[in-house]
């Protein structure tokens, strides 16, 4: 096994790809001298998601009531003491933390050196944020999930720049019957969360876990030839694992905010939809009741849409649905979603009707397909920028306010930078750019 505990040759490879990668992931050159083939790749992988490196960030999934109820149900909440156990309780006072993802790479519990904890908190490694590589790019628990196996990324191997003082090591969690990606589990901290060690220790961690989650399956069999027959709790069914329950335990996302071309999320798996078919999922995960053709084809295309085109299109849109999860197939008369799809535009509407304002601004990345000229996104992006843009403004602090400005819908608007000025203590260093950017605005109007 490479030891990553002395990694001068491959940080300044990984520092020379980040300068060939620039602020455009379309940089990204075939050849790095020095630079891991499994780092390229999945650089490769983060640049065709459109993942940005220098986002500070990443976004979160979940709000708090949204996560406590996702991860009272995820099977993997059964294995949660065996982790404590093994991994959490020694790392208090090691200067480690530890993760446990679902699936798709979104984080439902981070513990550990509270002093670590405080400082990740700045890249939101918290728990209910998105660290699948089609969100942040190269990281130990995005990468693993890719992969299907354990990964150690050390420093600049990350493909975000803010994760560069960071190492980790993480590990998928399979089903210990059918063999399927639970999750995953990862350790984050300095060099030493990149030792030889520590990938064997968490290794043997889910090894243990999954063994556990084979006997409390066995014994849970056992109680219920016992019993009379009746119907499962969510909870006991999550215990039994994919395929027990007859609703779905995962969380379908689809991610339509600052993307051209939608992240559709099933099963464990993503996919980068085309244009068209990210507008059609972004309609239908919007009106759940579903919708016949004609009113497809009107929220559509502009004027007059064609049913054959669009018909065309579902057939399509369905082949590609299939390879990914047969049960997610859409249904016609009317077209109709046969499972829960979470869009992103759904979190950010949800946390606004809760007044969280702060969490639906770092969920929100930017408009709802912004090249989309659909008249049903048109609508959509309309209402979720429009309600996100008051609620920053009648509730939100100075750093929501800057946080809003710096979006790219909002480039030009002076009431936004106007009540952050407001707001902003007389003699902060922040103050300075946000006269600058009047100054400018108010150039430009005069011009």
């Amino acid at each position: 096994m490479t030891n990553l505990l002395h990694p001068e040759p491959r940080q300044r490879a990984a520092l020379a790809g980040h300068e060939r990668l620039g602020s455009d992931p379309g940089n990204l050159t075939p050849e790095i001298p020095g630079l891991r083939n499994l780092i390229k790749e999945s650089w490769q992988r983060s640049a065709s998601f459109k993942a940005n490196p220098d986002n500070a960030a990443a976004p979160l999934a979940f709000d708090w009531e949204q996560l406590e109820d996702y991860r009272r149900q995820h099977p993997l909440a059964a294995i949660m003491p065996v982790i404590n156990k093994l991994l959490v309780q020694p790392s208090h006072d090691s200067g480690l933390l530890v993760a446990v993802g679902d699936e798709v790479g979104r984080l439902l519990w981070v513990d550990g050196d509270p002093t670590l904890q405080r400082r990740a908190e700045g890249m939101m490694f918290v728990p209910g944020a998105d660290w699948s590589e089609a969100s942040v790019g190269t990281s130990a628990p995005g990468t693993a999930l890719a992969l299907g196996r354990g990964i150690q990324i050390a420093g600049a191997e990350h493909y975000q720049r803010a994760v560069h003082p960071w190492s980790c090591t993480a590990v998928p969690f399979h089903d210990p019957d059918s063999g399927a990606v639970l999750g995953v589990v990862d350790i984050t901290g300095t060099a030493t969360a990149v030792a030889p060690h520590t990938l064997s220790l968490v290794e043997a961690t889910v090894a243990a876990a999954q063994a556990q989650l084979r006997v409390e399956r066995l014994q849970l069999a056992a109680e219920l030839a016992r019993k009379p027959v009746r119907r499962r709790s969510p909870a006991a069914a999550a215990r039994q694992g994919p395929g027990a329950s007859e609703g779905s335990l995962y969380r379908n996302s689809l991610q339509l905010l600052g993307r051209d071309q939608a992240l559709l999320s099933l099963g464990g798996r993503t996919v980068s939809l085309s244009a068209r078919h990210s507008e059609i999922l972004a309609l239908l995960s919007a009106h759940p009741e579903g919708l016949s053709a004609e009113e497809l084809g009107l929220l559509l295309y502009p004027g007059e849409g064609s049913t054959i085109t669009l018909r065309a299109e579902m057939v399509r849109l369905r082949k590609v649905i299939q390879q990914l999860s047969p049960d997610a197939v859409p249904g016609s008369r009317p077209y109709r979603l046969p499972l829960d799809l979470v869009p992103d535009t759904g979190q950010v509407l949800s946390c606004l009707q809760r007044g969280a304002h702060r969490i639906a601004l770092e969920i929100y990345r930017g408009e709802v397909l912004p090249r989309s000229e659909a008249p049903g996104i048109l609508d959509l992006r309309s209402r979720v920028s429009s309600l996100l843009r008051e609620a920053v403004l009648t509730d939100g602090s100075a750093e929501s306010l800057l946080k809003y400005a710096a979006l790219p819908e909002a480039r030009d608007d002076v009431v936004i930078r106007r009540a952050a000025l407001r707001l902003l203590p007389p003699r902060s260093p922040k103050r300075a750019a946000v006269v600058a950017d009047l100054e400018r605005l108010e150039a430009e109007l005069r011009a």
